[in-house]
This record gives C-alpha cells, structure tokens and sequence, in this order.
C-alpha cells in the first residue's frame, strides 16, 4: 500500500520469504547489497520479528524499513505482555482447527469453480456472480485462502443477459450473491489475451454484457464493484464489509 503511494515510479518487488537463520539473514543481506547500485537504491520492507536476524538484515546498504521493530514495542507496551518474537509465529500452524477450515474452504471454492458443481450450495458463504474474465476465480480463491469462507462463483451466460433474472441455480440463495462488473475496454483485452479475435472479445459484446449484467444486479438488489482497478486483496475486503462477512464465518442478516 505504501509504493502505491508513488504511482509514477515502476517498483520491481522480490520477496526473501521465511529468513529464520542468522546464515540465511547474512545472505539475504549480501543478495540485497548485490542490487544496490550509484543509481538505485532498494527499498527493504522487514516484517521479520526475531531480534538477532533484525539487527543482521539492518546492516544492509539498502533503505532498510523495520515494520515490526518500534511498532512491536508499542503494542507490548499497550497490551503489557511481552511479545513472542517468534520467527514461526508469523508463518507456522498457531490454530490446526482454523488452518483445516481454510484447506477445506479451498476445496469448496475449488469444487464450485465457475458453476462446476452445485453441490452443497447452500453451505456457501458467498457467491460471487459475474460475466466470464471479470476476476471471480482469483477473489474466490484469495477469499477461501485468506479466510476460510466458503465461496463459490457463478458466471453469468447469454441466456441470464437475455431474461435478465438470476440463473436458476443460484436464485434461492441471492442474499449470498455479490457481483463483479469491469469496464468494457478492459474486459475486452482480458478476453482478447484468451480468444483473440472472436466475437466474445469485441467491444461491443463486453458493454452489452456489462450493462446487462448490471441491470441484473440493480433489479435483483444484489451488491456489486466494478473490478477494473482494484486488487483482489480491496475486492476482497470490500466484499466482506458489505455483506458483514468475518474470517471463517458468516455475520450477515438474511434480511434485506
């Protein structure tokens, strides 16, 4: 979120996952000195929590910018009680029960892929509608994933523009849908890169089906964001606020 702030410069980013060692901290610091140049120098973001491998990683010659170290302190200084500073405590299994929930919401969101499966449908916490290349795969995945929702995603056909009603299979659970739209312009390269030349790709189909599927949305009452310049992470959690959503569970109303 930060380099989004600098919109003007083209950042390379490369991520050093899992530094645990202090070898590994001593050649993340000579891999990080390596891309330093007299014009270049690189931005280090740390989120690493164990002192020793810290202080290693702080004597690069790059910018070096500790997230954890005077924040850390704040918050055991807020909540009076130590912090662990365990290098496994940001990546490991701290909750079997929870880490099994979101392996089993992965599957489920696997499963119902695109309309694959009907399957237990009513389980789903979410179901996320949208015509084809509007990003329902990758904030499926994300949501199951990052917080073990139950999601399914459903696309929207030519026959739903034309009826302009909900596809028959998800209409009973529409307080579960939310929906993606794009900009016709971006939609259309999206689904030129995966059909170039075809008919599905032209402009013209891309604003007939945006302006369909919207039109669906507003009837239908059915919340929804227009995908073109967000990132799956702001979709995700925009999706969430809306329909009340918390990790793992559904807080939402039925009622609308």
């Amino acid at each position: 979120m930060m380099l989004q702030q600098f919109p003007s410069v083209r950042f390379v980013r490369e991520k050093l996952p899992f530094i645990k060692t202090s070898e590994q901290a001593h050649d993340a610091v000579a891999q990080m000195d390596a891309a330093k140049t007299e014009v270049v120098t690189p931005l280090v973001f740390s989120t690493v929590a164990v002192e020793e491998i810290r202080e290693i990683l702080s004597g690069t010659q790059c910018a070096f910018i500790d997230l954890f170290g005077s924040h850390l302190d704040m918050v055991e200084r807020v909540l009076h009680v130590n912090a662990a500073h365990n290098a496994s405590s940001a990546h490991g299994v701290r909750d079997v029960g929870e880490y099994d929930a979101r392996m089993k919401a992965v599957e489920f969101a696997i499963e119902h892929d695109d309309g694959q499966s009907l399957r237990q449908l009513e389980r789903a916490d979410l179901i996320i509608t949208a015509p084809s290349r509007c990003g329902k795969t990758p904030t499926t995945m994300y949501l199951a994933l990052q917080y073990g929702l139950r999601v399914a995603n459903y696309p929207l056909v030519e026959e739903d523009f034309e009826t302009g009603g909900l596809p028959r299979p998800i209409a009973p659970y529409v307080d579960k849908c939310y929906g993606l739209l794009s900009t016709a312009h971006r939609l259309s390269q999206v689904r030129s890169e995966r059909r170039p030349g075809s008919s599905y790709a032209t402009l013209a189909q891309c604003t007939y089906e945006l302006r369909r599927a919207e039109a669906m949305f507003r009837a239908h009452r059915i919340p929804y964001i227009n995908s073109a310049a967000m990132s799956v992470e702001e979709m995700a959690a925009t999706i969430m606020q809306t329909l009340k959503l918390s990790a793992g569970r559904t807080t939402r109303a039925g009622a609308r």
